[in-house]
């Protein structure tokens, strides 16, 4: 699976984005999926997981309530849509897959894009 991710930008603080990732390969939908982020100076950090069938989405408390996964595997693409963005949350977004189910650390996961930047001015 290849991996893109898009959708990042420059934004005021309480703004929305929507983050996308494009999968391609026909196993799109085997995989299990996740959003990490990674601040300068910082560890890459989880974000957000889902399943491969698009259920069972899991959000880091940081974004929990302002932060949405989803995956429509009719078009091999996952969406994070980012609400009431704070200035913390200005990274480089990465997506990921894994055949592992629940994972939350980076090294569970196999795939990954590479990465859009998320800024977000007070």
């Amino acid at each position: 699976v290849q991996l893109q991710a898009s959708g990042g930008g420059l934004v005021q603080a309480g703004d929305s984005l929507r983050l996308s990732c494009a999968a391609s390969g026909r196993t799109f939908t085997a995989y299990n999926m996740g959003w990490f982020r990674q601040a300068p100076g910082k560890e890459r950090e989880f974000v957000a997981r889902i399943s491969w069938r698009g259920g069972s989405p899991y959000y880091a408390d940081s974004v929990k309530d302002r932060f949405t996964i989803s995956k429509d595997n009719a078009k091999n693409t996952m969406y994070l849509q980012m609400n009431s963005l704070k200035p913390e949350d200005t990274a480089v977004y990465y997506c990921a897959s894994t055949t592992n189910f629940g994972a939350t650390m980076p090294r569970q996961y196999n795939y990954w894009g590479q990465g859009t930047q998320v800024t977000v001015s007070s």
